[in-house]
C-alpha cells in the first residue's frame, strides 16, 4: 500500500505542466504589492487567498512531502533580496497520517513578506515565481507555479 501512495505522490508531483494549472493554482488566489518603507528599502507581500476547505502547506511542511511553498526571485542587478521570505497568517501544525507526520499549513490567507533594497531610485521590477500544493481532507491537488512581476522604486 506505501508501494502505491508513493507512485500517486510522484505522479503528483511530476506531472506535466499543464495539469499542474488546473491543480492547486485553481484553488488559490494571488494578489502581489510593494511599499516602500525606508530609503531605498521595501517590503513586497504576496498574498495567498485560499478556497473552499483547501490548505496550503508552509516553506516549511514539516515532512519531506507535500511539497512546501517555495518563493524565486529572478536576479535583478538593482535590487538586493535581504534575508529570508517571511510567513504571515495563522498556521496550523497538525499530525497527517498520509504524510506519516506532523505538517505545518495555513487555510483561508497566508502573506510571505520579502524585504527588497534598490541599489538606484530608477523604478524596476522583482520578478520571481511561487511555487504550492494545496490539498484538504479528501484529495491534494498537483502542485502549481505562479509567476509575479512586481513593480519596485521609481
Amino acid at each position: 500500500m506505501k508501494k502505491i501512495l508513493s507512485l500517486f505522490v510522484l505522479f503528483l508531483f511530476f506531472g506535466s505542466t499543464a495539469f499542474s494549472q488546473m491543480g492547486s493554482a485553481k484553488q488559490v488566489k494571488w494578489s502581489f504589492t510593494s511599499k516602500k518603507i525606508g530609503d531605498k528599502k521595501y517590503e513586497v507581500r504576496m498574498t495567498a487567498t485560499i478556497n473552499g476547505n483547501y490548505h496550503m502547506y508552509a516553506i516549511n511542511a514539516g515532512v519531506e512531502l507535500p511539497a512546501p511553498t517555495k518563493v524565486s526571485f529572478t536576479k535583478n542587478p538593482l535590487l538586493i533580496i535581504q534575508g529570508k521570505t517571511i510567513e504571515q497568517g495563522k498556521k496550523i501544525t497538525k499530525f497527517e497520517s498520509i504524510w506519516d507526520g506532523k505538517v505545518n499549513y495555513y487555510e483561508k490567507t497566508v502573506t510571505f513578506v520579502q524585504l527588497v533594497n534598490t541599489k538606484t531610485a530608477a523604478k524596476t521590477n522583482l520578478n520571481g515565481k511561487v511555487e504550492f500544493m494545496v490539498c484538504n481532507d479528501e484529495a491534494c491537488l498537483p502542485p502549481s507555479e505562479v509567476p509575479f512581476k512586481i513593480a519596485i522604486g521609481g
